[in-house]
């Protein structure tokens, strides 16, 4: 009698779980993909992912497709608040690392994940929302969704987010989300908007006395080609707030709030359209990621803030690299804890990484700018040879 492939439940559709399920696939695992959302398009701003990222994408064979769909980029320059430069990070970044760092929209780069699961015969459902994991002995894990079905199979994936479901099964009274008071404001705006500026493929960011502006190109596509993010202090205003005002007193408060700055961030601001406003969030540092037949991935296991630009890279290496030990076929306590082992010391380092990032966009007093950009000058160069070891990572030949 022929044993029949064991089954993997990946909760969550956004980028862990589409590539997670493809790799079990590999591994001669039947997965299926549950996403709480339904499905949409369009849905999302501007990414960067970063060389170790692109690897992942590569082994998919995907790599050449979202280069052409988005924009490499060629550094990362920072300014001050009147257009001093500061310095620049990430050059060269190809010839280093055996990949570029690529802007592009997430919405592109879901779309395709998804397209690449179904074409790969991964079962994905929309509309299933996690209410619990019910996980007993011999029997098979059981998922139960908000909608009253089930799902069964003999492993969980949560790939569920800095929000995870899954997590309160793993953790039943571990920490969660918090604010980390910054929010952060973003969109598209049309390429001629900055495409005759003097940047070429670079990504320009700018530190304020408070607050941080960052531009650059994410799409051949002359509508909404060019990508832009606003990160400030939140003075105790959710996103939800801002979204209740509407658009044009978002645009209204992001010109108070970024007057004087710069160009082209004026222009790139009155161009703007559908603004899209998060709060930036953080989760403390989980006692562990596995309970029994249910492991942790990308976000749901170390959520990081998006100030080292690596959330969505970081979740692509733990789905290959899972892959990678599922094929080995041992006990599945013994893969999660490898996993675990293997992953977290780099995770929680770039986490950590992220969030001091975070506090050089506070608010400072002008004395404690005028600091700041100094010890920019001084450290950037410091910092980008620091800042290898999350490059230079190849989940394909990570021990």
């Amino acid at each position: 009698m022929t044993k029949r492939p064991r089954k993997a439940l990946i909760i969550g559709a956004g980028i862990a779980g589409p590539v997670t399920a493809m790799f079990m696939k590999r591994a001669g695992i039947e997965a299926e993909l549950y996403e709480a959302w339904s499905y949409s398009k369009g849905i999302g701003g501007g990414l960067q992912i970063a060389p170790n990222g692109m690897h992942v994408l590569a082994e998919l064979g995907l790599a050449d497709d979202l280069i052409r769909r988005g924009s490499i980029a060629e550094s990362f320059d920072f300014y001050s608040q009147d257009g001093k430069k500061l310095g620049s990070l990430n050059r060269n970044m190809q010839q280093r690392f055996g990949q570029p760092a690529v802007n592009m929209c997430r919405a592109m780069l879901n779309e395709t994940l998804l397209d690449k699961a179904w074409s790969s015969s991964v079962s994905v459902f929309f509309e299933k929302r996690l209410v619990k994991i019910e996980d007993r002995g011999d029997q098979p894990v059981i998922a139960y969704f908000a909608d009253g079905t089930t799902a069964e199979g003999d492993l969980v994936i949560g790939a569920d987010g800095v929000h995870s479901a899954t997590r309160r099964h793993v953790i039943p009274d571990g920490p969660t989300p918090f604010d980390t008071g910054l929010i952060g404001f973003g969109g598209f705006v049309p390429r001629a908007v900055i495409e005759k500026l003097p940047i070429g493929r670079r990504v320009e960011s700018t530190f304020g006395q408070s607050g941080f502006f960052g531009y650059g190109l994410c799409s051949p596509d002359p509508d909404d080609g060019a990508m832009w993010w606003s990160t400030q202090p939140s003075h105790g205003m959710t996103a939800a707030a801002y979204r209740v005002m509407g658009q044009e007193t978002m645009r209204q408060h992001l010109k108070r709030f970024h007057a004087g700055w710069h160009d082209p961030i004026p222009a790139i601001i009155e161009a703007a359209e559908n603004i899209g406003v998060t709060d930036t969030l953080d989760v403390a540092t989980l006692p562990t990621w596995s309970r029994k037949r249910t492991l942790l991935i990308g976000d749901a296991a170390h959520a990081t803030s998006p100030h080292a630009g690596q959330g969505a890279s970081l979740a692509l290496e733990d789905a290959m690299r899972l892959g990678i030990l599922m094929r080995d076929g041992q006990e599945l306590a013994l893969t999660f804890q490898a996993f675990e082992h293997e992953r977290r010391p780099r995770a929680e380092k770039i986490v950590a990484i992220a969030r001091r990032n975070g506090n050089s966009k506070r608010e400072f007093s002008p004395t404690g700018a005028w600091i700041r950009d100094h010890m920019l000058k001084l450290l950037l160069p410091l910092s980008s040879k620091g800042m290898d070891f999350m490059y230079a990572y190849d989940p394909r030949a990570a021990a």
